[in-house]
């Protein structure tokens, strides 16, 4: 006689971006012997328990950044798939020569995971900002950069840059939206469709706060957790039913992206507004809610700006 089993739940897992990706890349590490992950002293005590196997796959090169790159790259022309971790500042402008020429102009694969977002640790001040970070990688050829907006959905995006081969950046931000989208195909998703005087695209973390900004306004809102490469073919889509004024909100440095959406729009005439981190420099600390009223990126500002816009 055979008896019905069903599986054991899965724990419950961490409800932050940059936990679930503690927990999870300590079971990618378990499961797949071409990873290794390479930190520089930042992280390592939020790993969990590891397999000898696994842990000897975790290299901390201390604090040193440029080897942190340069250590992955490495290890990635060894045959592993290196994940490098560490704040933005660390992970992208201080090693950038490394990432130019260790990982770019070696043409090897790596996947760079940040945490904290542009001002995700107010207290630790202008040196551990990271609102540049995507600007940066900008200058540079093929590497995909991930935004999500949900843990769910760092943690899919995570899961599927740990089985590629390409050079690709996951930027981490604790300020999630309230609901994951399904984001691995890269596909601009509409999330609200009967608005006609503008299209506004959100990018990963700060969708919940454009939908509020923008209620009751006659635009339509589509999302981002891949900003690049944009869906530009999903943009056109989007912005065919609307006129052809166009609102980027992006986490990071304003302007960021106009490049890319206007080259996408080069054969309508349009208008655009990037909203996004100020390029002038705070000198402050306060809190995260305090750095979003202060670069407009709070729903009031957003409302505003938006709201004059579509005016002009």
């Amino acid at each position: 006689m055979r008896t019905a089993t069903t599986a054991a739940p899965r724990p419950a897992l961490p409800v932050s971006q940059r936990e679930r990706f503690y927990a999870v890349v300590g079971e990618l590490l378990a499961d797949d012997p071409r990873l290794a992950l390479v930190l520089a002293d930042i992280g390592l005590g939020y790993l969990p328990e590891l397999p000898e196997s696994a842990a000897r796959r975790v290299v901390n090169v201390g604090i040193r950044e440029q080897l942190l790159v340069g250590a992955a790259a490495g290890l990635a022309m060894a045959g592993l798939r290196p994940i490098a971790h560490s704040f933005p500042p660390f992970l992208v402008e201080r090693p950038f020569e490394q990432l130019k020429l260790d990982l770019c102009h070696q043409d090897v694969g790596a996947l760079l995971v940040s945490a904290g977002g542009s001002y995700g640790w107010p207290g630790g001040g202008e040196t551990h900002f990271g609102m540049r970070d995507v600007s940066l990688l900008d200058t540079l050829d093929d590497v995909v950069v991930d935004v999500p907006g949900h843990a769910d959905e760092a943690e899919a995006l995570l899961r599927q840059g740990a089985s590629a081969d390409d050079r690709r950046y996951l930027r981490l931000d604790d300020h999630d939206n309230a609901t994951a989208h399904d984001v691995t195909d890269g596909r601009l998703v509409p999330v609200r469709t009967t608005g006609s005087a503008a299209t506004v695209v959100a990018v990963g973390p700060v969708l919940d706060r454009v939908l509020r900004a923008t209620e009751g306004l006659d635009v339509s809102v589509a999302y981002t957790a891949r900003p690049r490469p944009f869906d530009t073919e999903g943009l056109r889509a989007a912005t065919a039913r609307t006129s052809a004024a166009l609102v980027v909100v992006e986490p990071y440095l304003a302007g960021t992206s106009a490049h890319v959406l206007s080259h996408a729009l080069r054969h309508r005439p349009h208008r655009l507004l990037s909203l996004g981190v100020g390029r002038a420099a705070t000198r402050t600390y306060g809190s995260v809610e305090d750095h979003d009223r202060l670069h407009r990126l709070d729903p009031a500002g957003l409302r505003e700006d938006i709201a004059a816009f579509l005016a002009a």
